[in-house]
């Protein structure tokens, strides 16, 4: 039961949560926007999708699903082609639906099983927690560089779902 309920939100806050508030971020910004960045030792909207893009493709899609992928991690960062934020979102949609399936299948008792993944050793729970967490954590990046950018209350206070009608 404790299982269930731990997967189920962890599922709703990166599905209905995290992802509609960056999605709204990004309908706010102008393509450069996306890719602007306050210096050099700091990351644009754009590098942080692409990071999210990774962390959750080899945590939850790789190392926890045990499906193949490719992940580049410093290219993530490197990135300075201006990549258009459609195909960004698109990218991270595909990425979060992916391991929203993949966490769904989860068996209460697969989450105290064990992985190796980015050269940690964890728990399946403790994979998805790392991943909501750092999620949630690049969410709140993402949100202060579009007010930065876009200097207007970006309203992601309102009701999960309303989101991206802005």
């Amino acid at each position: 039961m404790v299982g269930k309920t731990f997967t189920a939100h962890s599922r709703q806050l990166l599905t209905t949560d995290y992802l509609p508030k960056i999605e709204a971020c990004l309908h706010r910004l102008s393509e450069e926007d996306v890719w602007w960045r306050p210096n050099e030792a700091s990351n644009s909207v754009g590098n942080l999708i692409l990071h999210l893009s990774g962390n959750v493709t080899m945590w939850i899609i790789g190392g926890v699903g045990g499906r193949n992928f490719e992940r580049n991690r410093q290219h993530e960062f490197d990135e300075r082609r201006q990549i258009p934020k459609a195909e960004l979102l698109m990218k991270l949609k595909r990425v979060v639906e992916e391991a929203d399936e993949v966490i769904e299948s989860l068996d209460e008792n697969e989450l105290l099983h064990r992985r190796e993944i980015q050269s940690y050793d964890v728990t399946v729970l403790e994979a998805v927690y790392h991943v909501v967490e750092h999620f949630s954590m690049h969410t709140g990046q993402i949100i202060l560089l579009s007010k930065a950018r876009v200097a207007e209350d970006l309203r992601l206070w309102e009701q999960p779902g309303t989101l991206t009608s802005l």
